[in-house]
This record gives C-alpha cells, structure tokens and sequence, in this order.
C-alpha cells in the first residue's frame, strides 16, 4: 500500500498578528519575523518530495509557499483554492485585539455574537475576558460554534467549506498520484485537523496552530495489480 503525503502549515507572522488585531479576510503583509517562520518550516519540509503546492488569494499564504517551494523545484503546479482560506471576522476584522476586550468587558458587544472570537485571542487575553464576565458565563459565550460574528464565519461555516475541500483534495491526490503542500491558516488548519484526525469541536477550538510547525498526513494509495 503506498502512502501519498499532505504538507499543511501556517503562514508566517503578519503585521496584524503582530499587533494582534483581528485579520480575516483582510491582507497584511508578513513581518520579517514572519518569513523567518516560513523559512523554519522550509528547512524541516527540504528534504519531503512534493509534486503541487495549495494557496489562498492571500499574500500571506502565497510569500510563504514561495519561501517553501525554494526548495522544491519538482513542483510544477500552484493551485489557488479559497476554501482553505482564513475565517472571515466580520465586522470584527482590523478591530485590536484590545479595543475588543475593553468592549467584552463593557459589555458594549453582543456576547453571543462575539463570544466565539474569543479563541482567537492568546491565554492571558482570555484571561481577561474570563475576569470581567465571570467563569460561568466566560464559558458559555465563546463556545458557539456555529455562531458567527456580525458578517463574518462560524467556525461551522469554516469547517463545511474545508471538508469540502478535503474530499476534493484526497480525490485529486489519488487520481494525480501526487504528493502536496498546503499554505493555510489558523482557522482553516484548526478545521483541518479536526476533519482528519477526528477530534471533537471541544478539542479543535483549544489548539494553538504553531507558525513555526507543519502537520503531515498520509493518503492511502492502493497499487495497481498486474
């Protein structure tokens, strides 16, 4: 049984991430911090052979492939696919990961609309929040799933358009016979794997998604029989 590879990371540092303020769809452009990362995980996928590379519209997500594919000359094919693109934040989307907090605490937004951008923020920003409203109802609002921000995504909406993505991805690896690398992010990755390792939605909105770091899973390919 011969085994097909799938490459999946996250692009590097943005300019928004580093000023933690929510991107979305929005464009920023990695910080040097940021092609640092890429070129991290470039040296650990040098030596993996891939035959087609995945991008989204984002720059983000295209200047770190390029950093990747230096090392790959056997690439021939780039496929620009929006499904694995980032959660869409809405209304929330260039808003500071600050002003967001000073507004939960106020209570000055719709907690169960906005309860769920919560995970996008780090531990000690939840903190935070968990300090304003009270445990109880810290943990009720930023567990709605499929609950999106004011014209934004749910994480529900991200998973659909990734698991569609998925069975298209695995028909076309199979059919190719190819091995692929996928520049994603955050979200789109944390729907990912929640689809293929089979993890519950308790534990896919728990993880960090590392920018430093890829993750790698092995399609089944039965060999022809003579």
């Amino acid at each position: 049984m011969e085994n097909l590879k799938i490459y999946l990371f996250r692009h590097g540092q943005t300019s928004f991430n580093k000023n933690k303020i929510f991107t979305g769809w929005k464009n920023p452009k990695l910080t040097p911090l940021g092609k640092k990362q890429a070129k991290i995980i470039s040296n650990k996928l040098k030596n993996k052979k891939i035959d087609v590379a995945f991008q989204t519209k984002l720059s983000r997500s295209k200047d770190t492939l390029k950093i990747i594919l230096e090392f790959h000359p056997e690439c021939k094919r780039i496929i620009t696919d929006n499904r694995m693109i980032e959660r869409s934040y809405g209304d929330l989307e260039g808003t500071k990961h600050k002003t967001f907090i000073e507004k939960i605490g106020k209570k000055e937004y719709n907690l169960i609309a906005y309860g769920d951008n919560i995970e996008n923020l780090e531990y000690q920003e939840r903190k935070k929040i968990e300090n304003f409203l009270g445990k109880e109802e810290y943990n009720a609002i930023h567990r709605g799933y499929d609950i999106a921000a004011p014209n934004g995504e749910s994480f529900a909406d991200v998973e659909k358009r990734v698991k569609d993505f998925i069975k298209y991805l695995i028909k076309f690896m199979k059919k190719n016979r190819v091995n692929v690398c996928i520049s994603a992010h955050g979200n789109s990755i944390r729907l990912f794997r929640k689809i293929m390792e089979r993890a519950s939605k308790e534990q896919a909105i728990k993880w960090v998604i590392p920018y430093d770091k890829y993750f790698e899973y092995n399609i089944k390919l039965q060999k022809d029989l003579n």
